[in-house]
């Protein structure tokens, strides 16, 4: 399970992941080679499949096989701070809001950054009320 918050400046998320009531940590943040930061929420294994096609050119044929029957989904952060999601298509939406949540702790992350706490305060709220949210917590900044 997850929660991922972007603050306008600070992209957080937890490090918990489960498989088959089996918990361990992993890290859904990361910085790709052109400056944009991106993090995930479901499948790892499809996680990391999107991020290489994200990291890459990013061609539409090329699009992860499994990507549009699984619900695994990526908020891509560009260094203009434009933000965009990913899900099952190569086609992201572009998100217009002063502050982005996703997975099972969003609501908590919302709130928080609602109430004037940044991103990374934000995923700690989402961790201590989500039993599906935890393992500490990843942050990337974007600069300037």
């Amino acid at each position: 399970m997850t929660v991922v918050a972007w603050d306008g400046r600070t992209l957080a998320a937890d490090k918990m992941s489960c498989s088959h009531g089996y918990g361990y940590t992993v890290t859904k943040v990361h910085r790709l080679r052109d400056g944009s930061l991106v993090a995930f929420s479901g499948d790892g294994d499809s996680a990391m499949a999107l991020l290489a096609w994200l990291d890459a050119a990013r061609n539409p044929a090329a699009y992860p096989d499994g990507q549009k029957d699984n619900d695994t989904s990526a908020v891509l952060i560009t260094p203009d701070r434009t933000v965009w999601s990913y899900g099952k298509t190569p086609f992201p939406q572009r998100i217009e809001c002063e502050f982005y949540a996703m997975g099972h702790g969003r609501d908590f992350a919302l709130a928080a950054m609602h109430l004037g706490h940044d991103a990374r305060k934000a995923v700690e709220v989402a961790c201590e009320l989500d039993a599906f949210c935890g393992c500490g917590i990843d942050t990337l900044t974007l600069e300037g």
